[in-house]
């Protein structure tokens, strides 16, 4: 089955304006983009036929043919990056049996989430999309406690059924827990990881179906799956002692830079 991975990454981010085109140092100290780390961490991954970077901006084009990335220019009305992968898929002629959506903001992602990703596509006829699923030690669950008490996004948790197929996906941390634990400890929370693996044919139906109420709230785009009854496989993988983050807020990048360094990342 051939794999294409796609990045999509936009320039006027609400949050982030030129995110990624915003630089991170690991060990060496050297300056890459976000974008050129994104592109690098795609190119680890086995088994895949073609990596694209999927954008509208010109800065972003420049930058990324720059550093040797293929880039496929989609238009200015993706409202985000699932319906900018469909675009590029579609502009490349389709043909791929699997569509990775390797989100420009997730330079930490390590090679093996997206091969497990595309193996439990692959094995589960009945899924239309896997996403990636990482089960919160104490430590990274009373972090996404602490952002939600100051008022801030943290990272995405999904829950889901005895097959793992996905039922909800919040930004609030879910499902709800009384107890308390300690940072090495096992929690029920799993970490949203935002990558996704699609069939081709429900990646061309997405840009139809008009964003639904749940994903306007939670501002989460792969609730609009869900809210069309199309199933979402979620994939448990193991960090294997790698520390993971998205680049979401200005705030974020001396974070990962300081993760960068611990794990010996250049």
């Amino acid at each position: 089955m051939s794999v294409l991975i796609a990045i999509p990454a936009r320039y006027a981010s609400t949050r982030y304006p030129g995110k990624p085109l915003a630089e991170l140092r690991g060990t060496s100290g050297e300056a890459r983009s976000l974008i050129r780390r994104s592109w690098e961490a795609a190119c680890a991954v086995s088994g895949v036929d073609r990596v694209v970077v999927a954008t509208d901006d010109d800065r972003i084009r420049t930058a990324a043919e720059a550093f040797g990335a293929e880039v496929v220019m989609t238009s200015q009305e993706c409202a985000n990056g699932t319906e900018r992968c469909a675009e590029a898929h579609a502009a490349l002629g389709g043909g791929f049996d699997i569509v990775v959506n390797l989100q420009g903001d997730a330079p930490l992602t390590p090679h093996w989430f997206v091969e497990d990703l595309v193996a439990g596509l692959r094995a589960d006829p009945a899924a239309e999309v896997a996403t990636p699923v990482l089960r919160c030690d104490g430590a990274a669950l009373n972090g996404f406690l602490a952002d939600r008490a100051a008022g801030r996004v943290g990272g995405t948790t999904a829950v889901f059924t005895r097959d793992r197929h996905a039922l909800y996906f919040s930004k609030e941390v879910v499902p709800f827990t009384s107890q308390t634990y300690a940072d090495d400890a096992q929690t029920p929370v799993f970490h949203h990881v935002g990558v996704y693996a699609y069939r081709p044919e429900a990646l061309a139906a997405y840009p139809g179906w008009a964003p639904g109420p749940l994903e306007g709230l939670e501002g989460l785009e792969q609730l609009r799956f869900l809210e069309n009854g199309r199933a979402i496989l979620c994939v448990e993988v193991e960090a294997r002692d790698r520390q993971f983050w998205e680049l979401n807020n200005p705030e974020d990048l001396p974070k990962i830079e300081t993760m960068m360094r611990q794990m010996g990342l250049d």
